[in-house]
């Protein structure tokens, strides 16, 4: 059940990655540095940048060298289309759907425990 160092949070990788280009275009290292706002930070740089190739090859994202605004090299800058845009919400419907899900096992969960528990506390002469 245990996943590595580089499985945790990869299923919320792209759908973050597009949630913080809808905040504005960003460039890879930036895009990475954000991602630690999500506890996302330690995924593989590589795997960033794998996702941002597929989202780009998707047509969910753009990107473009931007020269001026760079004190170093050259940056490649990503940008959400707005087939982005629609994936994010996606992603967002999904999720609150898992949420949910999820609210409603915790639910499930806490009333069994509490039914349980109120069995083991009952006095031997009420059974």
């Amino acid at each position: 059940m245990r996943r590595g160092r580089h499985g945790r949070g990869r299923e919320l990788l792209q759908p973050t990655l597009l949630l913080i280009m809808l905040q504005g275009p960003a460039h890879g290292y930036e895009l990475m540095e954000r991602l630690k706002e999500f506890s996302l930070g330690d995924i593989d740089p590589s795997l960033i940048y794998r996702a941002l190739h597929h989202l780009e090859a998707e047509g969910i994202v753009t990107s473009a060298w931007d020269e001026k605004d760079s004190q170093g090299p050259p940056r490649r800058v990503y940008h959400l289309t707005q087939d982005g845009r629609e994936m994010l919400a996606q992603h967002l419907e999904e999720m609150k759907k898992i949420r949910q899900r999820i609210d409603d096992w915790i639910q499930a969960y806490e009333h069994h425990m509490q039914a349980s528990e109120e069995l083991t506390n009952k006095p031997k002469n009420e059974e």
